[in-house]
């Protein structure tokens, strides 16, 4: 691999290998599948640290879905440096260590960061890549459509498998996560809206919830006992639109024939007040879904990181308040809250 190449297109995927080289000793990698760009090979890597205890719950951190949409891997790099540069001195890092395992991948669409599209190098939009269908009415194009690769949001030709990218993390998260009685997941996107927002499946239906809906509205309730002051919107996907294809969708779906409970979430960071404070930042590919402006992009990667570390303790705490009674009763609460009216 050419690496003026990857110091010019990959950043972020020289900072990740960085990381590994500097943390060997404490992290496990592994390839998933490397995907090809002219004469390239780019790797997609899945990083774990923490419990090894199939018994123990598991928290899964995904960015760089959709290429144009960097920042979801730019603060999940931040987030890990952080976690590798505790690791040498932090007692209670390594005490919650032993309690959940922690997974990150924070680079699923190497070709579609370094091309600066949304979709992957066969213009196929990952998260519109699942074999689900919404059988109501979804956003015109943006839903997830056939007709042509030109077009964004393009779905793949029907009946053929996934895309590579697509199906390396369906194929990790059943391998390292479905073994377990508990885990969460969050991938990090931006580019929808003037607020920071917590989706959940599922992203076909505005009027079916997930059957541990429950448990998503305890958990929410929990992020805002913990930091009532936080300025996330918790709501289903479907909310705002309807797609086909979503990943998340599928691979809660698989879950449920499993022995665990899998709460998958995204976090869509609000872009479009990034773009309302610099107008200008349109006039590039990324500058919708980019706050381009230097101390704007620090700024994005110290503000998640709370809510990265809660995610973490509710994980790993599971036990503590998901069998404690109250989730069971949170269902009509959820309910109308998100689908009454």
């Amino acid at each position: 691999m050419n690496l003026k190449f990857v110091d010019s297109a990959l950043p972020e995927l020289r900072q990740l290998e960085h990381l590994l080289e500097l943390a060997s000793p404490h992290l496990n990698s592994q390839v998933l599948a490397n995907v090809s760009y002219q004469d390239h090979l780019l790797p997609i890597h899945a990083i774990s640290l923490g419990s090894k205890d199939t018994s123990k719950p598991v928290m899964t951190f995904v960015g760089g879905v959709h290429g144009l949409e960097r920042i979801g891997s730019q603060v999940l790099l931040a987030f890990l440096e952080g976690i590798i540069g505790r690791l040498a001195w932090d007692v209670s890092l390594h005490h919650l260590l032993e309690q959940v395992r922690l997974n990150f991948i924070p680079l699923l669409n190497p070709v579609g960061m370094a091309t600066h599209r949304r979709s992957n190098g066969n213009s196929v939009d990952l998260m519109r890549n699942a074999p689900v269908d919404s059988h109501e009415q979804t956003a015109f194009l943006v839903g997830g459509q056939r007709i042509s690769p030109v077009i964004p949001w393009y779905r793949g030709k029907a009946g053929e498998p996934m895309q590579v990218e697509a199906q390396a993390l369906v194929d990790f998260m059943q391998k390292e996560t479905f073994n377990s009685p508990f885990s969460l997941a969050l991938d990090c996107h931006s580019g929808f809206g003037l607020h920071d927002r917590i989706w959940f499946p599922y992203a076909r239906s505005r009027f079916q919830p997930i059957q541990h809906l429950g448990e998503v509205f305890h958990l929410r309730d929990l992020l805002f006992q913990a930091y009532p002051y936080h300025s996330y919107k918790f709501e289903p996907q479907a909310k705002h639109y309807l797609c086909h294809g979503d990943l998340w969708d599928y691979l809660y779906d698989q879950s449920l024939a499993q022995p665990t409970t899998f709460l998958p979430l995204t976090l869509e960071m609000g872009s479009w007040r990034w773009v309302r404070k610099n107008p200008a930042q349109l006039l590039k590919a990324v500058g919708l879904f980019h706050p381009i402006k230097p101390h704007r992009v620090k700024r994005v990667l110290r503000s998640h990181l709370v809510l990265m570390e809660f995610f973490i303790r509710a994980c790993a705490s599971y036990q503590n308040w998901l069998y404690d009674g109250k989730s069971l009763n949170m269902d009509q609460k959820a309910t109308q809250l998100w689908y009454d009216n």
